[in-house]
């Protein structure tokens, strides 16, 4: 008798745009598991929420990637996950385990810092800036881009990052005074790094920039020609970078739980850890993880990000868009 073969079983993943893991990686799953993943890519990470959200009593997929600590407390509240006690949690640091009952689990995590292109200051003998209270000073006039936070995820971490270090009552007249010191607003990520920013390809007239900590490493793996030191560097002084983690979650009413959980142990198991950093310019939140020689050469990590309590965030976000957009854009 010939063995039964039996068709692979679908996993739906819903994740955010930024969403990337090696294709053999993916491929060794579905051998092991005889499984097909469908990944479904839905917008941004407050997007993606959003739709799996708004179709949960019908939900497109069996796992959602990508909510982070910003919208982790309007995943919980409704709820949207099943909880799931993976064993990888054992070796997650607790700071990265931000809900107890485990139904958001972290995956990866990364800050967003002002970057400096590193030949301007030294050309000019300007001192880099180690407080916010800085980026207002005459000599800094100008050379500040940021992204909007109404439409950039960067853009809306660096908001939360002063709302942290001013408090809800103070942040604004920080705000204005950045908006007195010339400081430039644009959409979103790639028009800030890439047209303005003096150190990337474009050769804009802003020095620093709202970046990715780990963009420095970018920039030398994606150098045009070889380069042994990224051309820029992240400012990480105390309070000034937002630390984002991202969750995964098993989506309530899936019928393929099993291979469900099987995949969560998968983004968390060492492999899959280790490919993070190459794949979405993240740190892995798996402590025996290894990290590329690239990102411990050339990425600056803060020894105290910038830290708001994310039901703080949720009650808060729209009134504080709001309120930064009649400053910064009216």
């Amino acid at each position: 008798m010939t063995a039964e073969v039996h068709a692979p079983t679908l996993l739906r993943v819903m994740t955010h745009d930024s969403f990337a893991i090696s294709a053999d990686l993916v491929k060794q799953f579905e051998t092991e598991h005889q499984a097909k993943i469908e990944f479904i890519k839905a917008g941004d990470a407050g997007a993606a929420l959003n739709k799996a959200l708004f179709t949960a009593d019908n939900p497109l997929a069996d796992v959602l990637f990508g909510v982070d600590n910003t919208f982790l407390t309007r995943a919980l509240e409704h709820p949207l996950f099943e909880p799931y006690d993976s064993p990888a949690l054992a070796n997650i640091p607790p700071q990265f385990r931000l809900d107890s009952g485990n139904s958001a689990l972290p995956v990866d995590y990364g800050d967003v810092c002002i970057n400096y292109d590193k030949s301007y200051f030294q050309q000019v003998g300007l001192p880099i800036p180690t407080r916010f209270s800085d980026l207002t000073k005459a000599e800094y006039a100008g050379l500040l881009v940021v992204e909007n936070p109404a439409s950039s995820s960067p853009g809306m971490a660096f908001l939360l990052s002063t709302i942290a270090a001013y408090g809800p009552e103070g942040y604004l007249d920080f705000w204005q005074a950045l908006r007195d010191n010339g400081v430039v607003v644009v959409n979103d990520w790639e028009t800030a790094y890439y047209t303005n920013f003096s150190a990337s390809s474009g050769r804009g007239p802003q020095a620093m920039v709202v970046s990715y900590g780990t963009s420095p490493a970018a920039e030398v793996i994606y150098a045009s020609q070889p380069v042994t030191e990224s051309p820029t560097a992240s400012v990480v002084s105390e309070n000034m970078c937002f630390r984002q983690v991202e969750f995964i979650g098993i989506l309530r009413g899936t019928q393929e739980r099993q291979l469900a959980e099987q995949f969560v142990d998968f983004m968390l198991s060492q492999p899959v850890q280790e490919d993070i950093p190459l794949q979405m310019f993240m740190f892995p939140v798996l402590s025996t993880a290894s990290i590329p020689d690239v990102f411990v050469q050339n990425v600056q990590i803060p020894e105290q990000p910038a830290s708001i309590d994310s039901e703080l965030v949720e009650r808060n976000r729209e009134k504080w868009l709001q309120d930064w957009t009649e400053v910064m854009l009216k």
